[in-house]
């Protein structure tokens, strides 16, 4: 027997057209009323995942139970699940949304998702499972960040910090993503014992907010970040590590757990151009 819910109360103010255009098309498989009830419920679960999780996952149950084979709906669901902890349904979900919507947008929270139920050599072979050239360059660094703290689980930091040596990991440009990308790699020259290199990296992912920040463009586009400026010589420049890959087997999913999935529901690369950055 499925446990009671509650369908949280939902502002007034709140619209179904405050939903993103694109999450809005995939409800039109509903009728009116009830594309416009899920609307609404994954609209409060995007403003409050950062404020109040639990209530955030709440509303996407809500809107699960009424739309349970929406991919939006399926990968609002995941995602507030991981936001709360709940890891396995978070990749129960996770699954689902990758077969519904034939996507692998969602792979580095897949990933990050069995490191959380105990899992890195799993989650390494799911990283591995897809050609990372196949996925856009935000998600091949967060796949990379992942998969870096599954070799950290390991107890692996040599491996962790090759698992960051991706073409992203440029100290001279920086996307929306960077800063994330140079942070996690200084935290794991931390680990290594490498403080000297680790805080370099950290001022660089500074100086990539910043300059991201300052220069006010959009999400795709580069900014140059001069390292003159942070007072790098070319010799640490150079002592720094190539980018390399690493290309191993892949694991099939656990089709026992997608399985149990599918019935847990009813129905119901960047612009080439670049903004400088002042000294």
């Amino acid at each position: 027997m499925r446990p009671r819910h509650d369908d949280p109360l939902i502002p007034e103010d709140v619209q179904a057209r405050d939903l993103p255009g694109a999450a809005r098309v995939e409800l039109k498989t509903l009728s009116k009323d009830n594309a416009d009830w899920v609307a609404k419920h994954l609209v409060m679960a995007g403003r409050l995942i950062d404020s109040d999780p639990e209530l955030a996952h709440l509303h996407a149950m809500s809107a699960s139970r009424r739309a349970g084979r929406v991919g939006v709906v399926r990968e609002t669901l995941a995602i507030t699940a991981y936001a709360i902890g709940d890891f396995a349904l978070a990749l129960r979900e996770l699954r689902t949304y990758r077969r519904i919507s034939g996507s692998n947008d969602q792979l580095p929270l897949m990933v990050d998702s069995e490191r959380g139920v105990g899992r890195p050599d799993r989650a390494l072979e799911l990283g591995r499972s897809v050609d990372r050239t196949s996925l856009p360059a935000d998600v091949q660094v967060s796949l990379a960040i992942a998969m870096s703290g599954a070799r950290l689980d390991q107890g692996n930091p040599e491996a962790a910090l090759a698992e960051l040596e991706i073409p992203q990991l440029d100290p001279n440009r920086a996307f929306a993503y960077s800063a994330d990308l140079f942070h996690a790699y200084a935290e794991v020259l931390e680990e290594l014992g490498r403080s000297e290199e680790a805080a370099r990296w950290r001022e660089r992912a500074a100086a990539a907010e910043a300059a991201f920040d300052q220069a006010d463009v959009e999400e795709h586009e580069t900014v140059d970040i001069i390292e003159e400026d942070l007072g790098f010589g070319e010799d640490e420049l150079a002592a720094d590590d190539e980018p390399n890959d690493s290309d191993e087997p892949d694991h099939p999913d656990d089709a026992a757990e997608e399985s149990a999935a599918s019935h847990d529901h009813e129905e119901g690369e960047p612009d080439d151009g670049t903004v400088p950055t002042q000294p």
